[in-house]
């Protein structure tokens, strides 16, 4: 791939949660973006929940909308089931 063609890979928070599976993220620099889940978290049935940390490539083309790519795993979901 040619460098313009590159996607940018960043780490961001999900602040809210829109109809068919877009999300408001914000990013850790600082800016606000729309994220859609990509195709294999659709697959694999992984919930995106408000407050998840999750990993988004965004296109140099429009850096506005992002792909959501990693749903990083919660500290705190095991500790509900020890309760």
């Amino acid at each position: 791939m040619k460098d313009k063609e590159k996607k940018q890979v960043y780490e961001g928070l999900i602040t809210e949660s829109f109809p068919n599976a877009m999300f408001r993220v914000r990013l850790d620099n600082g800016n606000v973006i729309l994220g859609y889940i990509s195709g294999k978290i659709r697959q694999s049935f992984i919930r995106i929940l408000p407050g998840d940390r999750v990993k988004i490539e965004v296109s140099p083309y429009d850096s506005t909308k992002g792909r959501i790519i990693y749903r990083f795993r919660n500290k705190d979901s095991n500790d509900k089931d020890n309760d």
